[in-house]
């Protein structure tokens, strides 16, 4: 076993392994990379769909799962949800989501991956974050549907994240949210494109089956079977299909476009299977309005706003509430401007019920008000509240009057009571129930399991340490080249040498960077060959890369018995 590491036979992959160099595995394979070589890949098995078919049912997703983003983003831009510390979408929040959009939560999670990967949300706004839309969001939302779809499924080809990793945990045993960090998988992308190139080489309508897929990048790139390459590959065939990229298992006509010339062009074949918006509803009388196609961006946006979805399908129904009108009349919006509206977009008359629910809600919207206070200042003599709103001193501190006795302050109440004392007053802070508050400075005592804290220092490797490091990347690179060069290891017994110039020789070597061969006694006392490459000679040991191990090793210079340098080494 050493004479064949020696002789470069064998490589070490650790202390107690070896490897077959891939040199040697050839002249044993006479000169053959593979055992068996198919020189053209074999015809994928699949169905044939009728392409104006699989266009048409791509064109659906593609105008669903657009429909989806936006409505996701919408809800969203009114109710938030949190970003977890480690980053990420709770699952609460993901289950509720998918309930919003009607849809698995493998799919809310794409959705909101495919926002996130086109710049669509962000996180942002509060101290702990919240997930929220972008300002692209809003100029997203002008431009037509085909370059809205045309622009997440760019975003979604070329996005180093992998959705399908949603619910898995890492290992660390760590879930893995959706949104989070830790989703990012470079080979998400190169998989996904290679199986999209592999549905283009089909012909139109042709939909290969999965196992045909697999089989066409292990033919293309035999030695690129990572662990997550099959996954990869499963995660592209569901999210093309969930995204309007493929239907009915076939590359569409606009996914063909987006592999090979870009959106742009896949937006233009997209356009003429979208249906066209329309600007106008049926209103019942049973207070619900039925939407006969899809709707134009304005009017979606009011419906959902003044109105709940019931039910979705070819025609969406929208039914109207006492909370859908009162969420529009929060909004901004008057009971006249919601029956303008209605009369407008409506190809049918407004119904009379409708027109009392609105009536009806707006006459008891806003009788109750409710605002922000943080303290209140009440005196029983108007007098005295009058002289402090009318002092000027007193305009930071944003005083509104409620009551001949009563005023109101946004301010807190300690800064409060301060800025009344500088102002000469003799004011006193009081409890929730009306007693006074007799306050006193506490003692401060530091806490006693409180340490210093701060950023870990950074820790580098010592110069010595990373040499022989790098001397060891490079080793792999020009061991076959430096064996072929400088000729096999050299036979006979290990080299003996006075320690003058044993150390001399190591330290010419270090500065070269050159190889010597060196014999050394190992702990039994056994005389052994070694070819090191040194890097460092310190405190009597000898850092060096040592060849025959495939390892970085530190040796006692009092056990090494002599050294020789290879013959026509030299620095590279």
């Amino acid at each position: 076993m050493d004479e064949l590491l020696a002789r470069g036979l064998l490589a070490a992959t650790g202390a107690d392994t070896v490897t077959l160099p891939r040199e040697v595995a050839l002249v044993l394979r006479g000169g053959r990379v593979h055992r068996g070589l198919r020189h053209r890949p074999t015809e994928p098995a699949g169905r044939r769909r009728d392409p104006a078919l699989a266009d048409r049912t791509a064109a659906g997703q593609a105008f669903a799962f657009t429909r989806l983003v936006e409505e996701l983003c919408e809800h969203w831009g009114v109710d938030p949800p949190g970003v977890l510390r480690s980053g990420g979408l709770a699952v609460r929040d993901l289950r509720r989501a998918a309930a919003l959009l009607d849809v698995p939560e493998p799919d809310a999670a794409l959705v909101a991956e495919v926002a996130y990967a086109a710049g669509l949300i962000a996180s942002g706004g509060s101290v702990e974050g919240e997930w929220l839309p972008t300002p692209a969001y809003d100029a997203w939302l002008r431009r037509p549907l085909e370059d809205r779809w045309a622009a997440l499924a760019a975003a979604w080809l070329v996005t180093e994240r992998a959705p399908g990793l949603a619910g898995d945990r890492d290992e660390r045993d760590r879930l893995l949210n959706a949104l989070h960090p830790g989703l990012r998988r470079p080979a998400a992308a190169e998989v996904r494109a290679a199986v999209l190139r592999v549905l283009a080489a089909a012909e139109p309508g042709f939909a290969p089956d999965r196992d045909a897929v697999v089989a066409r990048l292990d033919w293309e790139r035999p030695r690129r079977r990572g662990p997550y390459r099959d996954r990869f590959a499963d995660f592209t065939l569901h999210e093309a299909e969930r995204l309007g990229v493929t239907g009915l298992g076939a590359l569409a006509g606009h996914g063909r476009a987006l592999v090979a010339d870009g959106p742009e062009r896949a937006a233009a074949a997209l356009a003429p299977l979208l249906p066209e918006p329309v600007d106008h509803v049926l209103l019942q009388g049973d207070l619900t309005a039925v939407a006969p196609g899809p709707l134009t961006a304005e009017l979606g946006r009011w419906l959902a706003l003044a109105a709940e979805v019931e039910s979705k399908g070819g025609a969406t129904v929208y039914r109207f509430t006492e909370a859908s009108i009162r969420r529009a009349l929060d909004a901004g919006h008057t009971a006249d401007e919601l029956v303008a509206m209605l009369e407008r977009h409506s190809a049918t008359p407004v119904p009379q019920p409708l027109r009392y629910l609105v009536a009806d809600v707006a006459r008891r919207h806003g009788r109750i008000r409710v605002g922000t206070a943080s303290a209140y200042v009440r005196c029983d003599d108007p007098a005295v509240l009058d002289e402090v709103m009318a002092d000027r001193r007193a305009a930071p501190l944003r005083l509104r009057r409620l009551a001949p006795t009563v005023i109101i302050s946004r301010t807190a109440r300690a800064a409060l009571v301060d800025s009344l004392r500088a102002m000469g007053y003799a004011p006193v802070a009081e409890s929730a129930e009306g007693a006074v508050l007799v306050a006193r400075a506490d003692a401060r005592r530091a806490d006693p399991g409180a340490e210093p804290r701060g950023a870990p220092p950074e820790v580098a490797p010592e110069p010595h340490v990373a040499d022989a490091v790098v001397r060891a990347m490079r080793a792999g690179d020009r061991a076959r080249a430096a064996a072929a060069r400088h000729g096999e290891a050299p036979e006979g017994e290990p080299p003996r040498s006075p320690v003058a110039t044993t150390l001399a020789v190591l330290q010419e070597a270090i500065r070269r960077g050159s190889r010597v061969w060196i014999g050394y006694l190992d702990s039994q006392g056994r005389a052994t060959s070694r070819i090191v490459e040194p890097a460092r000679l310190e405190g009597g040991q000898l850092t060096a890369y040592d060849r025959t191990r495939a390892a970085v090793h530190r040796f006692a210079v009092h056990r090494i018995t002599g050294v020789s340098t290879m013959a026509g080494e030299n620095d590279e």
